[in-house]
Formats: structure tokens, C-alpha cells, sequence
């Protein structure tokens, strides 16, 4: 059997009272359904940021091993919601805070909000990890007005339709997932 692709899942929403952590459960539940991944979820909201670019948290252990999982990973899963038409600025202190485990590595995009159900938000993001070098692929999963559409398990009220997008999100997920990481294996990607 080949080995299992790394995915990082990454709830972006550290608000008091946020419905990411659902949001989440449900994608890195769907994400597991997938026979080529492994999920490993990390959760803006237990790692320590630094408040400048370049300086250190206090402890900055927790934010070590969130770098160590991004590194190891071959593929991430942002989760975000969108606020005020963009992404949580929390979400961008944390890419910004990386680089290279970023690099050469695609990206897929769960997202949560309104009427544009978080579109406006991975929009943007797309801009951001086009600049990292990843790949971002092309499906998202995204939930208008989520909240009291999903049930008390956290599976969304129409869960055929969602699973249905999740699998052919995750599909091109590990696709390009698998593409990219036999081509850095390969060959060192040239930035």
C-alpha cells in the first residue's frame, strides 16, 4: 500500500463563540473518509502567535509543534469563516509566521459565513498562498448560514450534498498532494 498523505487541517478562527471547531470536525471527519489521508488538526485557538512578524510568543512551544506538523504536511485544509468580507487576521498572522513549510504544497478551503458562505474570504486566500507557492485546488466546500444547519453530532443538515463536494475536494487534494511530493522528492523545488 502507499503510504498515507499528511494533511493539516487548520481551524483560522479564534473567537469567542466561533462555529469553526464544527466546521472543522465535520471536514477533518470527511477528510479521514478518504482512503490516501491522514489528518492531523490544529486549532489557531491553543497556538500562541507572535503579534509581530518576526518576534517570538513568550512560549512558544505549542507554536513549535504547529510548525512541525505544517512541515511534515503534504497538503493543508484551511477552515475559515469570513468576516467583513476576508479572512480572520489571526489566520494570516499564522501563515505569515511560516514559509517554507507552506512551499510547493497544495491547499484546499472549507469556509463558513453569510450569504457568500466564506467565498469573498478564500478569494483573498488564494492571493496569499499563490505567494507562498502552493497550489490551491480548484473545489471548496463552503456553508451559507451555517449556523443551526448542522445537527447535534455536527453533521450538516444536508450531509449527502457536503460529502458529496468533500470527496471531489479531497480527491484533488490528494491528487496534487501525491503529484507534489513526488516531484520534491524528486527534485527540490526552485523558489
Amino acid at each position: 500500500m502507499t503510504e498515507k498523505l499528511r494533511v493539516a487541517v487548520v481551524i483560522g478562527s479564534t473567537r469567542e463563540g466561533r462555529f469553526g471547531p464544527t466546521v472543522a470536525a465535520w471536514a477533518a471527519a470527511e477528510a479521514r473518509r478518504h482512503p490516501e489521508l491522514e489528518v492531523t488538526v490544529l486549532d489557531l485557538a491553543g497556538i500562541p502567535l507572535p503579534h509581530a512578524l518576526g518576534a517570538r510568543p513568550a512560549n512558544p512551544t505549542d507554536l513549535d509543534a504547529a510548525s512541525v506538523v505544517l512541515a511534515d504536511a503534504d497538503a493543508f485544509v484551511i477552515v475559515t469563516p469570513e468576516y467583513n468580507h476576508s479572512f480572520p487576521g489571526v489566520l494570516k498572522n499564522f501563515i505569515d509566521t511560516h514559509y517554507d513549510q507552506w512551499r510547493a504544497k497544495p491547499v484546499a478551503f472549507v469556509s463558513y459565513g453569510g450569504m457568500a458562505g466564506g467565498l469573498r474570504a478564500v478569494e483573498q486566500l488564494r492571493l496569499v498562498f499563490a505567494e507562498l507557492h502552493c497550489v490551491t485546488v480548484r473545489d471548496t466546500v463552503s456553508f451559507h448560514n451555517p449556523w443551526g444547519r448542522f445537527d447535534d453530532d455536527g453533521r450538516p443538515h444536508e450531509h449527502e450534498a457536503a460529502a458529496t463536494a468533500a470527496k471531489g475536494m479531497f480527491d484533488q487534494l490528494a491528487w496534487w498532494a501525491r503529484t507534489l511530493r513526488d516531484a520534491r522528492t524528486a527534485r527540490p523545488y526552485a523558489a
